[in-house]
């Protein structure tokens, strides 16, 4: 004899799941292909330089990475149409690829510093991939 609320457990299961996992994929295809597109637009080869152990580099990437799933994160968490996942998780990457170019800009020597090893120029373009990326998160998030 099963209890009364088993029923209702696997309908919730049944019935969620599906999307839950949509979302999930979506938001991890995401991530992807936000690292990809940031990678391939930079100018300092992050791979690249991350397999030539450059320690500056990976900060910088891991920053892109943690940038690019912050807002991506909020999303999974507050959105239930996968739309909304898809167009504000393009919106979180173009808001990234436009401050990694106002910081270019204005550290013009940003990307050789960062292909020569220099920690401190990668701390600041992290810090401020995962700053942007923490007011974008919260931007997005519904009231």
């Amino acid at each position: 004899m099963t209890p009364n609320y088993v029923p209702g457990v696997l309908n919730a299961i049944g019935s969620g799941l599906p999307l839950l996992l949509a979302s999930f994929l979506l938001t991890v295809m995401l991530l992807a292909a936000g690292v990809r597109i940031y990678a391939a637009v930079t100018p300092m080869h992050e791979w690249t330089l991350v397999r030539q152990g450059n320690t500056a580099a990976a900060i910088v990437l891991a920053g892109t990475v943690l940038a690019l799933a912050i807002p991506l994160t909020a999303l999974l968490a507050t959105s239930f149409a996968l739309l909304d996942i898809l167009v504000w998780g393009i919106v979180a990457l173009l808001i990234q690829l436009l401050l990694l170019r106002l910081l270019l800009f204005l550290l013009r020597d940003l990307g050789a510093m960062i292909e020569r090893g220099n920690v401190a120029a990668a701390l600041v373009l992290a810090a401020s991939q995962i700053a942007v990326s923490l007011l974008n998160a919260a931007a997005m998030v519904p009231y």
